[in-house]
């Protein structure tokens, strides 16, 4: 939760408020990112609590972050609904485990959420050599089979998990993320920006928002833009958004001799600032490889403020409609190359919104294998035609309003939360560390007397 700057956080302080009218609820957070002037209660008070009044359903809300790390003890004590930000949670796990030298817990759980991989392959994260380990296996088979109901943001990502985890419950729900931004703000925005920052007011500006790392495709973007330029002599790039610690992008810019050609301006400190600067773009760059199979929060809010976007073509977002920049056809979200059980969420989003059915193109979407020649065709296109940037932005605003706007989202957690808090617990096996509670010492100690440690209760 807030004031802690996540997509997520901001996310559950959207998602809270209107469900209060309808729910009482009780939030809970990690307590050492506690706020001091905030009505949120410690995790450490959650036992206690539910003990003395039984709470009808727990929500997680969890990602790929060590923001989330406090929350794996009560997922298996306490099963609930678990919305799942990522498909894949193993470098957060893998972090939190190994950096408390618990190995040993660590290739456990490796073993029990993959069977069907080799265990010894756990001993790569355990020296160290993790990376391209933790994108291969996601790590969240205990999670799901261990939850009342799973929900995820994608309707293809829910049917690929139903397939591979047939006993589980797990649905769709819409993320919404993102505010529109007025007409008179866009352009009040746009010129304010650009002269803080030197850019012509006649460029074309190509925006990335968000943290500065390797998997936003920030070399290939460069050379994209490099490539650009001589069809597009005003093409400009700002990247806005904090420096990753293992890859610096103004050197790569440097190396490229690109200085005069982009922008950085660091970290933005509030929504607000991170608003203007996108609405002082054209056109809102969203690649994502690797992929932990996640929703990009500055995709959401570039559609939202009625940006054309370029987005990595990504098979948990195949129910997306997009143009192919091969081929400017449109892959409409009808028809999706991973149907599984897709249809049934899709025709639930029809029946409450009949003009779904039309696959308007909401973003253009790169094929990883042809990143280059790809990224290079879309660029140039959109920075020489005015009419598509026009026609893609307002699609692409069209989209947001009907798939990630607040009342969709508050559509679907209704729905899911009826559905979680109807559904019984299951009883899958989980490793002993998991659903260990904790009290071996307790129990040692009060054997002698002949008193169960579980009729007492610490507060």
């Amino acid at each position: 939760m807030p004031p802690v700057r996540t997509g997520i956080a901001a996310v559950s302080a959207e998602l809270v408020e209107p469900l209060r009218n309808e729910h009482d609820i009780d939030v809970y957070t990690d307590d050492s990112r506690r706020a001091p002037d905030r009505a949120e209660r410690g995790a450490h008070e959650f036992v206690w609590q539910h003990r003395q009044r039984p709470y009808d359903l727990i929500v997680y809300q969890i990602g790929n972050s060590s923001h989330h790390d406090y929350i794996w003890p009560y997922l298996f004590r306490y099963p609930g609904l678990t919305v799942l930000h990522d498909a894949h949670l193993h470098h957060a796990r893998a972090a939190a485990l190994l950096r408390t030298r618990r190995a040993h817990d660590y290739r456990v759980e490796f073993a029990a959420n993959h069977p069907d991989a080799d265990p010894s392959l756990a001993e790569l994260a355990v020296e160290g050599f993790d990376n391209h380990l933790y994108y291969s296996w996601p790590m969240t088979r205990l999670i799901i089979d261990a939850s009342r109901l799973t929900a995820v943001h994608m309707p293809v990502l829910a049917a690929a998990l139903r397939t591979q985890h047939p006993s589980a419950r797990i649905e769709a729900i819409r993320l919404a993320h993102g505010e529109p931004i007025a007409p008179e703000r866009a352009r009040a925005a746009r010129s304010r920006i650009r002269n803080a920052h030197g850019i012509n007011a006649d460029a074309i500006v190509f925006g990335v928002f968000g943290g500065l790392t390797p998997e936003k495709r920030i070399p290939q973007i460069l050379d994209a833009l490099a490539a650009v330029i001589p069809y597009a002599p005003s093409a400009h790039l700002l990247l806005a958004g904090a420096a990753a610690q293992h890859f610096d992008a103004s050197d790569a810019v440097r190396a490229r001799g690109l200085g005069a050609r982009v922008t950085t301006t660091g970290y933005l400190p509030d929504d607000r600032e991170l608003l203007d600067h996108m609405a002082a773009c054209d056109v809102s760059i969203n690649l994502r490889w690797p992929t932990a199979r996640e929703m990009s929060g500055p995709w959401l809010r570039a559609l939202a403020a009625g940006l054309p976007t370029i987005t990595t073509d990504l098979a948990h977002l195949a129910d997306v409609p997009s143009l192919d920049p091969r081929t400017w056809a449109v892959r409409p979200g009808s028809e999706i190359r991973d149907p599984g059980s897709v249809a049934e969420d899709m025709e639930i989003r029809r029946r409450s919104d009949p003009a779904s059915r039309i696959p308007h193109p909401a973003t253009i979407a790169v094929d990883i294998l042809d990143e280059d020649h790809s990224l290079r065709l879309a660029m140039r296109r959109l920075a020489t035609d005015a009419q598509l940037r026009s026609s893609l932005g307002a699609s692409a605003r069209s989209y947001w309003d009907r798939e990630h706007s607040l009342p969709r989202m508050l559509e679907d957690y209704r729905r899911v939360i009826s559905e979680a808090a109807a559904a019984s617990a299951p009883k899958p096996s989980l490793p002993a560390h998991l659903i260990n509670g904790g009290n071996a010492t307790l129990r040692r100690l009060l054997a002698p007397f002949g008193i169960e440690s579980d009729n007492v209760f610490l507060g």
